[in-house]
């Protein structure tokens, strides 16, 4: 296994999603592991230890663990198959012994972020799909603005709220306010 530490998270703009860069700490790969925007985002708070008014599902997910009283031991982006990357959380306690845990990447990475555990890719994992540092360009990526009414995005917010997905509304509404301010 090869030790790994995240090094930045950029914009993917062929797949609108982000990659999650983690980088072998001998060595000079990098792994891009894409994630969507919710998943880079509660990476990116858990980097900058950002402590939030309420528990995120991944601080939840730390305390549940400290609660009864086990350890997260090292987070394992363990194989890849079809290009989908799959991790595991290895837990540990005094009674049960060490327990492994499978989980998507991006959940195990911001949850072994807010604990400060090591994290591991396997060596297959990296020689399959890790690329050189000096391969990946540091450009900023240029943003196009899209022109949207705010009829369209009353329409968005109006289905969000009927398939209740609250978080999607609120972002909808604040985009809706600022537009009309």
């Amino acid at each position: 296994m090869i030790p790994v530490n995240v090094k930045k998270i950029s914009f993917h703009p062929p797949s609108r999603s982000y990659a999650v860069m983690l980088k072998e700490i001998e060595g000079n790969r990098i792994l891009p592991v894409i994630v969507g925007s919710f998943e880079a985002q509660a990476i990116a708070l858990a980097m900058e230890y950002v402590e939030t008014p309420r528990p995120l599902t991944h601080d939840l997910i730390g305390a549940v663990i400290s609660g009864v009283e086990a350890k997260l031991k090292t987070i394992k982006i363990s194989h890849l198959s079809e290009g989908v990357f799959y991790a595991n959380m290895e837990i540990e306690t005094d009674e049960s012994g060490q327990s492994i845990i499978d989980a998507r990447p991006s959940d195990a990475l911001a949850v072994g972020l807010r604990l400060k555990v090591p994290i591991f890719v396997h060596e297959d994992v990296m020689a399959k799909a890790g690329v050189p540092e000096d391969s990946i360009e540091d450009k900023p990526v240029k943003k196009t603005k899209m022109k949207i009414s705010v009829k369209e995005i009353e329409k968005k917010l109006k289905l969000a709220i009927e398939k209740e997905e609250y978080e999607k509304a609120a972002i909808l509404r604040d985009k809706i306010k600022n537009m009309t301010a």
